[in-house]
């Protein structure tokens, strides 16, 4: 399972010109979901973000987890692309969606955000605040 993190000032999710996920201060958070990954990866993968220290503290160091602030996810399967060949990415590494869908879900449910529409064409809209980006593996 993959991940990237942006550190955000503020985030929204839109879906045919209606907004379905908005935060404030928080993590943006694409999730990509791998052939292989099952239910542990999702759950090793919220405890990764949960644990991530990319928040300042009081002396301008990051040094502060996510806490009280908010989480916004969207599913993301380009992050599984391959480049290792040509110009064209391939996406074989890529989850089918009947299997990324309900551990992308579980992962936005375990960060306690809000989302995407998995599946959906998205135009998802931040204000990078660093700008802090993190990427993960698990």
């Amino acid at each position: 399972m993959l991940a990237l993190l942006q550190r955000v000032a503020n985030a929204r999710v839109e879906v045919d010109g209606q907004t379905v996920g908005e935060i404030g201060p928080g993590l943006l958070v694409l999730v990509g979901v791998e052939v292989g990954d099952d239910e542990s990866s999702a759950d090793r993968m919220v405890e990764k973000i949960l644990g991530m220290r990319v928040f300042d503290d009081a002396e301008g160091k990051m040094n502060e987890a996510l806490g009280d602030r908010q989480a916004i996810c969207v599913s993301q399967f380009t992050l599984c692309a391959d480049t290792s060949k040509g110009t064209r990415p391939g996406f074989s590494t890529a989850a089918p969606p009947d299997t990324a869908e309900p551990l992308y879900e579980r992962v936005r449910d375990g960060l306690g955000g809000v989302g995407g529409r998995f599946g959906s064409r998205m135009q998802v809209h931040l204000t990078n605040d660093g700008p802090v980006t993190i990427p993960l593996r698990t």
